[in-house]
């Protein structure tokens, strides 16, 4: 016999979601290995496309590098040809004017004709190279529609808007983190929730013997404690977030190393989620 609790749609939501922003990380660091593979295989064919557009991941800059994927191919090609060629894969969304084309067309010749490989000498390079840039466009796809399942999954989530009122969390953020803490009623003290994180100090000691130095513990949910660094960062940057900007330049005064600064930030911030979740107000900048 089992005692089964009653079903609770926000649960689901929670569950839902959760597994939505893991998927998303995952695909994400997918697709930054991708990113790596591409670089160094057009390093070895057309080094100096990089410069061509401002976005060289950018659909547009994709596909069209899988057209001509070589110098050579560029050169033998009339201008009117690669201008007519960047048009029609331009957005029709994002329409760009004809000297912003002009000016990428004399870009990519100019490039070409400093290129030191004219042609390369293994085809598998070419084959290799657009592979990649397919498997790079599909997750690119792939991570817009899970952006946007995500988004309309967290906005029926009343505490959504209220922990972005924190600077320095977005969209993105305020998800992952809203997921994995689930429902707070499960914490009675911010410091359990802290220790969900893995951010709480742990303790060595041996007989008369206690350490200095203490690493954190790392246990729980390691997609919120990366959320919560994030967060800092982010809230640190252009000093967004002052009053975490202020504790943070406090505890280097203190002599703490910048990691160490961080977590205590971290940590910080743990406790303001936790109020804002337990009472439903947003955050106070000042």
């Amino acid at each position: 016999r089992e005692e089964f609790e009653p079903f609770k749609k926000r649960g689901v939501q929670l569950l839902n979601l959760r597994y939505l922003t893991r998927q998303y990380e995952s695909l994400s660091k997918m697709c930054v290995q991708t990113k790596l593979q591409f670089q160094a295989v057009l390093d070895q064919v057309f080094p100096g496309y990089k410069g061509v557009f401002g976005a060289m991941y950018s659909g547009v800059s994709l596909r069209f590098l899988s057209e001509f994927p070589t110098s050579y191919s560029v050169l033998q090609t009339d201008e009117d040809v690669l201008r007519a060629k960047m048009k029609e894969l331009l957005s029709s969304k994002r329409g760009r004017s004809e000297d912003w084309i002009n000016q990428r067309v004399q870009r990519l010749i100019d490039a070409a004709k400093q290129n030191p490989f004219q042609q390369t000498m293994y085809a598998s390079h070419l084959i290799n190279l657009k592979v990649l840039i397919t498997l790079i466009l599909q997750y690119q796809e792939h991570l817009a529609e899970l952006e946007q399942n995500i988004d309309a999954l967290a906005e029926e989530i009343e505490e959504y808007e209220l922990i972005q009122s924190i600077p320095g969390i977005g969209h993105k953020i305020a998800a992952t983190i809203l997921s994995e803490i689930g429902e707070v009623d499960r914490f009675d003290h911010p410091k359990k929730l802290v220790a969900f994180a893995g951010i709480d100090p742990s303790v060595f000691a041996s007989g008369k013997f206690t350490a200095t130095r203490n690493r954190i513990t790392k246990r729980g949910s390691r997609q919120l404690r990366y959320a919560l660094v994030m967060a800092v960062q982010c809230g640190l940057i252009r000093s967004r977030n002052m009053r975490i900007k202020a504790f943070y330049e406090r505890k280097r005064a203190e002599g703490k190393p910048h990691k160490v600064a961080l977590i205590a930030c971290a940590n910080k911030l743990v406790h303001w989620l936790y109020a804002i979740l337990k009472n439903k107000k947003e955050f106070r900048p000042t």
